[in-house]
């Protein structure tokens, strides 16, 4: 395998890691590959951050979406499915540009991505116009649903979910009567706030907000905000890099309360950032399974593959990348026939069971939200499964 990098004019970075330059079948020819007739000789791209502040969680996507095409190849040929990657750096100013590298290719038949809310709102309606399906393992803004776009599938709960799930467990499981609320403004961060002060009610003692995408630093205003408050929680909907800076500091300022947040902030940079000293307790809920619990041999193939634990949403990305191998395996070779596969297909994986609604959401009967709680080594683990209903 080999990896290239390219630049566009506007600066944009689309890197591209092609997996073979030949098919299974040999004969490559444009009308053969436009017919869909060949499995073979097709393209899925990983589109999302690969480079950026929340970098970490775009990879963990990427590796679970190309261990399964590396294991596909290795059954039907090395150069059947080729693998493309397209670094959107988690950005909503670079997704559009680097959505229209993308859609240009015409050999990509389907999409694993974006993982984040914001980028997905630019970049979904390029992918729309294309006629390419996507399936998003991550991206949970509830209105991504609401745009009509036929390529969208999102392949766990949105903050619908998520966000009175976290609540439930701020309630129930840490008996907190004073939480203040903050977001980073994102699409993900806003969306996933909202939820949870509109669940938390009379609960919530303040609100604020911060710059999100690695722009702010200094979090002194919300640490003073939160302390003065009375809060004894913290939710924050954003990234673990922004969320490891305002742990750390409200550490500093001798804050005893506990930060609580979405999946955007499920990584251990988010120790790395704070300390694990000061990130232990911290508590992150995720409409996944933990990545360990995963079925089949995945675990095991994933440390084989990359020399690192599967990470947040590799799993569903695996998943993913599987429900469209198997749509090709069926004679679905064309855009337009995933689109149709898609809608009727009823895929059992290894993180979940997938099944989409008209509009691409995951079956309601199929939700799911956990909890983790950062541990002393700086890493999140499975706390509880939280009900959602």
């Amino acid at each position: 395998m080999r990896q290239v990098l390219a630049r566009t004019i506007s600066g944009v970075a689309v890197i591209g890691l092609i997996a073979g330059a030949a098919a299974c079948n040999k004969d490559t020819s444009s009308s053969n590959n436009a017919s869909g007739g060949s499995k073979c000789g097709n393209s899925l791209a990983f589109f999302g951050a690969l480079t950026g502040p929340a970098a970490n969680l775009g990879v963990n996507i990427e590796q679970g979406f190309e261990l399964a095409v590396i294991q596909y190849n290795k059954k039907n040929g090395a150069d059947c499915i080729t693998v493309k990657k397209f670094d959107s750096q988690g950005s909503e100013k670079e997704a559009a540009g680097v959505a229209r590298s993308l859609v240009a290719d015409k050999k990509i038949i389907g999409i694993v991505g974006p993982p984040f809310s914001g980028e997905s709102q630019v970049a979904n309606p390029v992918f729309n116009e294309a006629g390419i399906p996507a399936i998003t393992p991550s991206a949970t803004n509830v209105t991504l649903s609401t745009k009509g776009w036929k390529v969208f599938h999102r392949a766990v709960g949105n903050d619908n979910s998520q966000g009175p799930a976290a609540a439930a467990y701020i309630k129930d499981t840490m008996k907190a009567t004073k939480v203040f609320v903050a977001d980073d403004q994102s699409a993900y961060g806003q969306g996933l706030s909202d939820g949870v002060k509109q669940a938390l009610g009379s609960l919530v003692v303040g609100t604020d907000k911060t710059e999100g995408d690695g722009k702010q630093t200094d979090f002194s205003g919300l640490v003073q905000k939160v302390v003065g408050s009375g809060a004894t929680v913290l939710f924050y909907g954003g990234y673990y890099a922004n969320a490891g800076i305002i742990r750390k500091q409200l550490t500093a300022a001798n804050w005893k309360g506990t930060l609580v947040g979405g999946d955007g902030m499920k990584d251990p940079g988010l120790a790395k950032t704070a300390g694990n000293k000061a990130a232990e307790g911290t508590i992150v809920t995720c409409p996944c399974s933990p990545a360990e619990k995963a079925g089949g041999t995945f675990v095991a193939d994933y440390k084989a593959q990359w020399k690192v634990d599967a990470g947040t949403y590799s799993d569903v990305a695996f998943d993913a990348a599987n429900l469209f191998l198997a749509g090709i395996d069926a004679g679905n070779t064309t855009p337009q026939k995933l689109i149709d596969y898609l809608s009727t297909a009823n895929y059992q994986g290894i993180a979940n069971t997938y099944k989409f609604t008209s509009t691409g959401e995951l079956d309601p009967s199929l939700l799911k939200v956990w909890a983790f709680k950062f541990d002393a080594t700086g890493n999140p683990i499975a706390d509880q499964e939280i009900k959602t209903s």
